[in-house]
């Protein structure tokens, strides 16, 4: 689901719980009406873009939605921003990114990224350096600074039976497994994707050197990633079958890319909770601006799984 869905459904969550705690309320004082002002809340743009080694920026701009919209893919499609002005420099270049259409599943999506019809000061991420993006729409400004670090490759990969299953479990399901020595220098972060049998890579999990730093981290459990639609059994597709050709995209990231991830990740898991601490991403884009700026030092690991 996409970042600024997951704002709205956590925002809708913890509305429920407060209508609910209104509703006892009044059931159990019946001594005075109460009238409960929603409000509206205002607009606010949402970026989401990524710069990686080797590959150019592409960034998303889109606007939140109300609590009551009725969220279907023609509004989706209108909740996009066009002509906006997006920038990206690594320091000695600048460059203006262009905003394409995708035609998919008869709606439009669009996305910010090189101008292939303008190739003057073209360039493609590169490990070590740092990016500024700018985004100028509606008469305001946003910034925000990414670094691409250098990745750490993972020592070892295997595969093995899950670590827990349940009757649910396929019987041929396989665990992709990992080593990994930590660097001796505290401050280091990862995000990793799998793809399967060369189907797109998905977002999975994020790690943290905070506990862990210089030290060798035996087998790490690593799950598949897959689309999570409301009828994916997650029981099968986050494992891996024999013969499937797997790849690894081990990433590092900065401090505050790891910060918005894992904030993101909290309040992912805090949807239809309303039982759950209200949590807050926390974006590294200024002026108010929700998302991410995010850059990807990553090393692809292909491995395939032995009958």
């Amino acid at each position: 689901m996409p970042f600024f869905m997951r704002h709205i459904a956590a925002s809708f969550s913890r509305l429920q719980l407060l209508i609910i705690g209104l509703i006892i309320v009044t059931l159990t004082s019946c001594q005075k009406e109460v009238h409960i002002d929603l409000g509206t809340s205002p607009t606010q743009i949402v970026v989401e873009g990524q710069i990686e080694n080797g590959q150019p920026p592409f960034v998303l701009l889109t606007s939140t939605l109300s609590f009551f919209s009725n969220i279907d893919l023609k509004s989706l499609e209108k909740s996009f921003i066009h002509n906006a002005v997006v920038t990206v420099s690594n320091g000695s270049k600048t460059m203006t990114l262009r905003e394409y259409s995708l035609d998919t599943a008869g709606s439009k999506f669009y996305a910010y990224t090189i101008d292939t019809a303008n190739f003057s000061n073209l360039f493609v991420g590169e490990i070590g350096k740092s990016y500024t993006l700018t985004v100028t729409s509606n008469g305001n400004t946003y910034t925000s600074v990414t670094k691409i670090p250098a990745p750490k490759d993972v020592d070892t990969l295997w595969f093995a039976e899950p670590e827990f299953k349940n009757d649910k479990t396929p019987g041929n399901a396989q665990q992709l497994f990992a080593n990994y020595t930590d660097p001796d220098t505290p401050g280091n972060y990862v995000r990793y994707y799998t793809q399967r049998n060369g189907k797109g890579f998905y977002p999975v999990g994020i790690f943290s050197d905070e506990i862990v730093n210089g030290k060798v981290i035996s087998n790490i459990s690593l799950i598949a990633g897959y689309e999570h639609t409301v009828d994916a059994n997650g029981d099968s597709l986050r494992y891996f079958y024999p013969g499937d050709t797997v790849t690894l995209k081990w990433c590092e990231i900065d401090k505050g890319v790891y910060t918005f991830w894992n904030t993101d990740q909290f309040a992912a898991n805090a949807v239809g909770n309303p039982f759950a601490s209200p949590i807050n991403t926390t974006s590294n884009i200024s002026n108010g601006a929700l998302g991410v700026w995010a850059g990807y030092g990553s090393i692809l690991k292909t491995i395939i799984v032995p009958h």
